[in-house]
């Protein structure tokens, strides 16, 4: 009998679907060794009754894998029902793992948010909805709601590590997921001096030749630019050079920290303390959790009384 698999996105923009999209040919193989049992964006199969005395119910599965985070009511019934029915739960991207870009919100409270939100609405009339109709007070983490077993970092996460995950776990395999940081897989050139004074945001080019490979490239620290390199997971570029390097851009986090419960805002600051840096020259901190954001540690900035 094959394994039962399930699938669901919450608080996401299905980014973690396309990917395994990307996978091609590899995708009919690895369902082929599945049941899929739910997974809203492929077939149409509904989440039981809601209301009127009915209880929200999903298949049984032997692995279920959940994108995005939780933001409100629905996502938490549908995130536990998901936990309850799977054997095995996959927190899939960034969002599911550490909040992601929906995480963002959560340095407003929910009323500031809203009404952010609608202050550019396209009809004069246009209501704010109630704050406490069925938003959570922040933007969760699935982990922070239920165990997660499998975590896996991304936006989205690498398509091959997914599959060899996915097959891992039918398999009955076990599997290793990267350890190291993006800094341990990107080939740019460390002179080890000459270190800018400070960091800027990446407002202009950096200063490469287009005709040679990325290891001519100087590190985008050393240059000046603030690259979350150091204190990312690895992993977006599989075995290769990371996906930011690869178009001279600084890394910009979107893996999550490379220690579980790292915090990229306080490792980042301490990095560039220690190494001389001016950290006071960052223009926006807050923008290092731009992709961790839940867990608690973005949250609204206290008012000045």
């Amino acid at each position: 009998m094959k394994p039962k698999l399930s699938f669901e996105g919450l608080h996401a923009c299905s980014g973690c679907e396309m990917a395994l999209l990307n996978l091609g040919e590899q995708l009919l193989a690895l369902f082929d060794q599945v049941e899929i049992v739910h997974f809203p964006l492929l077939m149409d199969h509904k989440y039981g009754e809601h209301g009127e005395g009915g209880a929200l119910s999903l298949p049984k599965a032997d692995i279920g894998l959940v994108s995005g985070g939780v933001a409100h009511t629905e996502h938490l019934l549908v995130l536990r029902e998901m936990r309850r029915q799977c054997q095995t739960l996959i927190a899939l991207g960034t969002c599911a793992t550490h909040g992601g870009i929906p995480a963002m919100r959560n340095e407003w409270s929910i009323a500031e948010t809203l009404r952010t939100v609608w202050a550019a609405g396209t009809s004069d009339n246009a209501p704010v909805p109630c704050p406490g109709s069925s938003a959570l007070d922040r933007v969760y983490s699935i982990d922070e709601k239920v165990t997660v077993d499998v975590s896996l970092p991304g936006c989205p996460p690498q398509p091959q590590l997914i599959a060899a995950v996915i097959e891992a776990l039918i398999q009955k395999k076990s599997f290793q997921l990267p350890q190291k940081s993006v800094c341990d897989a990107c080939p740019t050139l460390r002179e080890g001096k000459k270190k800018a004074p400070a960091v800027q945001r990446f407002l202009q080019n950096a200063d490469y030749h287009p005709d040679q490979p990325v290891s001519a490239m100087r590190c985008l620290l050393e240059q000046g630019l603030l690259c979350m390199g150091p204190v990312t997971a690895g992993g977006c570029g599989g075995k290769e050079t990371p996906l930011c390097l690869r178009a001279r851009v600084p890394c910009r986090g979107c893996y999550g920290p490379v220690r579980s419960g790292g915090n990229q805002l306080l490792d980042m600051m301490n990095g560039l303390a220690s190494n001389g840096i001016e950290y006071r020259s960052l223009v926006d901190r807050k923008s290092m959790l731009r992709f961790s954001g839940a867990h608690g540690l973005l949250k609204p900035a206290r008012k000045k009384q």
